[in-house]
Order: C-alpha cells, then structure tokens, then sequence
C-alpha cells in the first residue's frame, strides 16, 4: 500500500493571514505545504519568495514543498534552503545543467525533484533517478491556480509511475510521485489509481469554507483505492 499526502497549495490561501492559513490547513489534516515561487518570466506570473518561506516556517513542523518556477533556478536554491524548505522541485528546463541543480538542493540539506509540465517530456528523468526523491507531474499548464486538470496528464502520471517503481525495485530507496492542478474530491481518485501518492490542492481546499471536510472527502475517496 501507497502512503498518500495531501499537501495544499498557499497559492490559493488568503495572503493577508498566512501564518493561520498553514496552521488551519495542517490542523484540518493535511500532510505537507506547497510552496509555488513564480518569477513572471519562466511563467506568466509573480508570487512569493524565500522571504515568505522564512515567515510561514516557525507556523508549522509539516515539510514545506517549494515549487520552483523561475529561471535561472541555481541561486535561489540556498536562499529557499536557508529558509525553511524541505524539499525544492524545479522544472528541467529552467535549469543551465540539472544534474548540478539536483546536487545543489541536495547540497543544501533538502529533497530535490524534477516538474515536468504537460508538454516536457519525461526522458529528462533518464540520467538523474539516482537524485532526485520527487517527481513532480503538472496537470495544468503551470502559471496560475484554480485551473482545470488536464485529463492527458493521467498517462503521464502511469507512465512516471512505472519509471520509480522500475528504478527502486532495482536500487532501492523512495522517490515519490505528486500531481499538481486541478486536483480535487472527484477525481483524486483517478490520480492516486494511475499512480500518484502526494497530492497537491489549491482552490479545491482553500477555496472552501471547511477545509477539514475537504480533506476528510479526499482521503475517503484514496481509500477506496487499492
């Protein structure tokens, strides 16, 4: 049996009380932060940086997931290190050289991983599964939240699921496999079935008025999943 987690994005929480925003959403039940940093150049969008990162970290011991979506990638990676992450995933082609940026994270005392978007092809995983803990499937075009998910990615989700599962019962270890977008109650099911173990949710948690029910619904619906 997979262990599952559920790790809501801030991109859709309430920016003007972060600190209870993260301490509501892990008290509610979920397992990890997700931490989307955009830089309005490798996508169309402006977030948050290490700054907020430091802020939200004394509020909670859960891991803080942070997405990286910015290029160049290499020297953010010991400022969001420095800052409380626990894991830094950032997509392959942001990256001068990855194998480097994976050494980096790990270099920094954190988990490193790899985003694929719907359209990158994941033969950037066929030199690195020694280094990477996490690979990241996107099931929206990365940018903004409280998009659809795109029905496609479910393939990419078994096929990448296959990838880990062929690696580690050949070396060992753990990597896990997150999906992000468009991740709610009435399809997680079908994520988690085609392989998916980490889980990130943005509008479908935050967007609700009770987000311990929302969570409570989403892993009723993962444990029906064999």
């Amino acid at each position: 049996m997979r262990d599952f987690r559920i790790a809501p994005s801030l991109l859709s929480a309430d920016f003007a009380c972060l600190g209870q925003e993260v301490r509501d959403v892990i008290a509610a039940g979920a397992d990890i932060i997700h931490f989307d940093v955009m830089d309005n150049h490798y996508v169309p969008n402006l977030t948050v940086g290490p700054l907020v990162c430091e802020a939200i970290r004394p509020h909670t011991k859960a891991p803080i997931d942070v997405h990286l979506m910015v290029k160049p990638v290499d020297s953010l990676v010991p400022m969001f290190a420095k800052a409380g992450a626990d894991i830094i995933t950032f997509h392959p082609e942001a990256s001068e050289h990855i194998d480097r940026t994976l050494g980096l994270i790990k270099e920094s005392g954190c988990k490193a991983g790899l985003v694929f978007n719907p359209g990158t092809s994941l033969s950037y995983l066929d030199h690195v599964m020694d280094k990477i803990d996490m690979v990241l499937i996107m099931s929206v075009n990365p940018g903004f939240g409280g998009q659809s998910f795109i029905p496609h990615a479910l393939e990419k989700v078994r096929a990448a699921r296959q990838r880990i599962d062929e690696y580690t019962a050949k070396h060992g270890g753990e990597i896990w496999l997150e999906v992000d977008g468009g991740v709610k109650v009435d399809n997680i099911a079908a994520v988690a079935a085609a392989g998916a173990d980490t889980f990130v949710a943005g509008s479908a948690i935050y967007g609700q008025p009770d987000y311990q029910a929302v969570i409570a619904a989403m892993r009723a619906e993962l444990a029906k999943v064999a």
